[in-house]
């Protein structure tokens, strides 16, 4: 049995999720978006959002987490602040030491749905429909979850030999 940490990274808002994993089963312990100011300098907000997972890691006492891979945006400008902050998320748990495993989004939505191009809206009604009695809000959160259920989900199968 562990606590898995997701993460969904954005400069604005990183979804992050919380499951607890055991054998094939999962269930939810904790979701939220850390959201930085647009006002603030980039490095403020960069600071902003390792501090707050780090709480986060340390409040849950995580024992995982798995990282939402970044898609290259049209706007190089946008690319780069999401990759910072990709970076600041894959830090936070790399100082907490926990082992960070990285996940492709189509990887993501095939584990969760079954379907490597399903939309938003798909992922999220999974994730609602695996974690029984739990209401997500936002979606950058049920990201997050889907991250985190879908390395419970890949993780059972490797240790099983089915990848």
């Amino acid at each position: 049995m562990s606590l898995i940490l997701g993460l969904d990274p954005g400069l604005a808002a990183t979804g992050w999720g919380v499951i607890r994993a055991d054998g094939n089963r999962i269930s939810h312990i904790a979701h939220g978006t850390v959201k930085t100011p647009a006002s603030a300098a980039l490095a403020e907000r960069l600071a902003s959002l390792y501090d707050a997972l780090m709480a986060i890691i340390q409040h849950h006492g995580c024992a995982a987490a798995a990282v939402e891979e970044v898609f290259v945006n049209v706007n190089p400008q946008s690319t780069l602040k999401l990759g910072q902050a990709r970076g600041v998320v894959m830090l936070s748990a790399a100082k907490a030491g926990l082992p960070v495993s990285e996940y492709a989004t189509r990887l993501v939505k095939k584990a969760i749905v079954g379907v490597g191009s399903a939309d938003k809206t798909q992922v999220h009604a999974m994730v609602q429909r695996l974690l029984p009695g739990v209401t997500v809000t936002g979606s950058d959160a049920a990201d997050a979850l889907a991250v985190a259920i879908a390395h419970a989900h890949l993780g059972a199968s490797a240790r099983k030999g089915l990848l």
